[in-house]
């Protein structure tokens, strides 16, 4: 039973190469990159359906569906945000979205790109670049790199090690939390039977998967609060 468990997580972390380009000696193409390139695809979809013939009156389902969604979504970020942050968050919105199916793509048969754990590091440097840059736009360079010596300056190390360290937070958290789902749903299919699972992959699939884009948007709208406070 440990090793076809051992075998099953080897497979999952595994992200095999789906196509080869023919450059610079050949450019493997990962299967993470693939579903995020049809995760994209959905997205763009989505967005194309939901704003076509768009109207100021007598507007349609189609178009109300898609003012729900937006208006929700947004409002969601810039109460995290705050006033000085709500430029950001059309960034996040999309990041929010991304991640989101993302995590649930499984349900579909597909390997979720946030299985890679190269996918949520880069998802985590992309945040945390925003959120100095943030600091920098609203601060400017002598007051940014002022901040760093607050409150007081002997604590300056531990602030330049937060820079790096709350990358490797997000990343990891993202990655742990939607690898140990998987282990998880693994060892119920091994132990109970086949019905308790698919009750569980409704929670660990998709309840689980939205609240981890939740969470990973969250963090990075704090960081980016008090970056612009």
């Amino acid at each position: 039973m440990s090793s076809s468990l051992a075998t099953e997580l080897v497979e999952e972390l595994n992200c095999e190469t789906v196509f080869t380009i023919p450059v610079f000696g050949g450019i493997p193409v990962y299967e993470s990159v693939v579903v995020t390139w049809i995760v994209m695809a959905v997205l763009i979809l989505a967005a194309f359906i939901l704003t076509r013939n768009l109207k100021t009156r007598n507007i349609s389902k189609r178009q109300a569906v898609a003012e729900l969604i937006y208006t929700k979504l947004t409002g969601m970020v810039e109460s995290m945000l705050g006033e000085e942050g709500r430029r950001y968050t059309t960034y996040l919105v999309v990041v929010l979205l991304y991640i989101g199916l993302s995590n649930i793509i499984g349900l579909f048969g597909f390997k979720s790109p946030t299985k890679d754990l190269n996918v949520t590091a880069a998802l985590a440097v992309m945040s945390i670049l925003l959120v100095e840059f943030a600091g920098i736009y609203q601060k400017g360079i002598k007051k940014w790199l002022k901040s760093f010596t607050q409150p007081i300056a002997i604590v300056t190390p531990f602030n330049i090690l937060d820079v790096f360290t709350r990358p490797l937070s997000l990343c990891m958290r993202l990655f742990g939390n939607v690898l140990g789902a998987f282990v998880i749903m693994e060892l119920l299919k091994i132990v109970v039977p086949a019905v308790v699972p698919a009750v569980f992959c409704l929670y660990f699939d998709l309840f689980d998967g939205l609240l981890q884009a939740y969470v990973f948007v969250f963090l990075t709208s704090l960081y980016i609060k008090e970056a612009v406070e």
